[in-house]
């Protein structure tokens, strides 16, 4: 299969689980926020692409920096000294951190190495930290990811869309 299919096919999968969310968000009266740092909003802009989708999603922080995970998602300084940014206890901080600024019933946070450089030994280009937040409870995922920068990003958005899917069906 051509790489042209292969995308398109992954953009499809993309937006059949962006839809289920909303589904699974509406029918509940759930409402989302993300906090998002190596996928630089592209999981918002998956979940706002569904027609309805502001009866449910409220906001996003896209914080690169440490400082803003700090300022407006209220990330420990103290966490990202001992644990870094890409890290699973900073991926809960933020999603957190996102529900409470935004006031909504699940948050998400993620957080990672997209690369191409960045990576080290114990944290390689690719692992990226999704964490799901709510009333139903907290998940986080590890997750070591294979491609260029784009493939990192999609899988990341990706995964945190089956982890929105699979919050409601536990």
């Amino acid at each position: 299969m051509s790489d042209y299919y292969m995308v398109i096919k992954n953009l499809q999968v993309m937006k059949d689980l962006s839809t289920a969310v909303g589904k699974a968000l509406s029918e509940r009266e759930a409402t989302i926020s993300c906090a998002e740092s190596c996928t630089g909003g592209l999981l918002s802009s998956l979940l706002t692409d569904v027609e309805g989708s502001s009866s449910y999603f409220k906001g996003t922080v896209v914080a690169y920096s440490n400082e803003i995970k700090e300022k407006l998602l209220e990330v420990r300084h103290e966490t990202l000294e001992k644990y870094g940014a890409v890290s699973e206890e900073t991926a809960r901080e933020m999603a957190r951190g996102a529900m409470k600024l935004m006031g909504t019933t699940i948050g998400v946070g993620i957080t990672g190495i997209a690369g191409p450089g960045g990576g080290t030994e114990t944290k390689p280009v690719g692992r990226v930290y999704i964490a799901v937040a709510g009333n139903h409870g907290e998940q986080v995922r590890a997750n070591d990811f294979m491609g260029s920068r784009d493939d990192v990003k999609l899988q990341a958005a990706s995964t945190a869309l089956r982890m929105l899917v699979d919050y409601y069906t536990l």
